[in-house]
């Protein structure tokens, strides 16, 4: 077995794949889910199917008190807890001039503090781990239109290499930066097959895509402090 691993936003989309990819290689499972009701019994299902412990905890990272005790609570069950995924995200289209305080909050905090929080915490309780933080191609673009959401994953990118530089040797942490992976709410197949005619690759990409990023980064263990770019080229534009 190769431990245990905790996803935030583990039921739906990438976070799904991911932990469900996470069971496949043997890890037991704990995800973070907010409203996702249908979803978390599908996906828990799944696990058990492949042999491995799930649990799943209900918490909202727009508020701290629940995000202080996320930690504390999973290190209660399962000690050797030795993966973190800060997958969990909002993504709000709005410019500089559109966003209001509420919108501001709302990013910051489960884009960013949160991760920021649980990373510190994971810390606190595990000794040999490794975490992962999902960002996003836009990092390397000063592309305004979700102003509020692209300056979280900036700011998480930068943590990225910055708690690696403190937390090692113990704790490793690294970044996976997804392009054209899944279309957004609201968009098809086909957004994706368009978009994709405007990256150097010209095609989007899959989930695995990311988990093969995500693969990767679990197995060499002489990585820290970096961040790939899974995104067929388009942060070269």
């Amino acid at each position: 077995m190769k431990g245990t691993a905790f996803i935030t936003g583990g039921a739906k989309r990438i976070g799904r794949a991911i932990t469900l990819d996470l069971a496949r290689l043997g890890y037991d499972i704990i995800f973070q889910y907010n409203r996702s009701t249908n979803e978390v019994q599908n996906v828990s299902k799944c696990v058990k199917k492949m042999g491995r412990r799930c649990f799943h905890l209900e918490c909202d990272f727009n508020n701290m008190k629940q995000v202080s005790l996320l930690i504390p609570r999973i290190f209660e069950m399962a000690p050797e807890c030795n993966l973190l995924v800060n997958n969990a995200s909002i993504f709000e289209r709005a410019t500089l001039q559109e966003t209001d305080y509420d919108l501001f909050d709302r990013h910051f905090n489960i884009n960013f503090k949160t991760p920021f929080f649980l990373a510190r915490d994971f810390a606190h309780y595990c000794s040999n781990g490794h975490i992962i933080n999902i960002l996003d191609t836009k990092i390397a673009r000063t592309s305004t239109y979700f102003f509020a959401y692209t300056l979280t994953k900036k700011a998480l990118f930068e943590f990225t290499k910055m708690a690696a530089k403190e937390l090692a040797p113990g704790i490793r942490v690294n970044g996976i930066c997804p392009g054209l992976i899944l279309p957004p709410p609201g968009e098809d197949e086909s957004y994706l097959i368009e978009q994709g005619k405007h990256v150097p690759l010209k095609q989007s990409g899959s989930l695995e895509s990311i988990l093969s990023a995500l693969r990767f980064l679990i197995e060499n263990h002489y990585i820290t402090g970096e961040s790939i770019m899974v995104d067929g080229g388009e942060h070269l534009l």
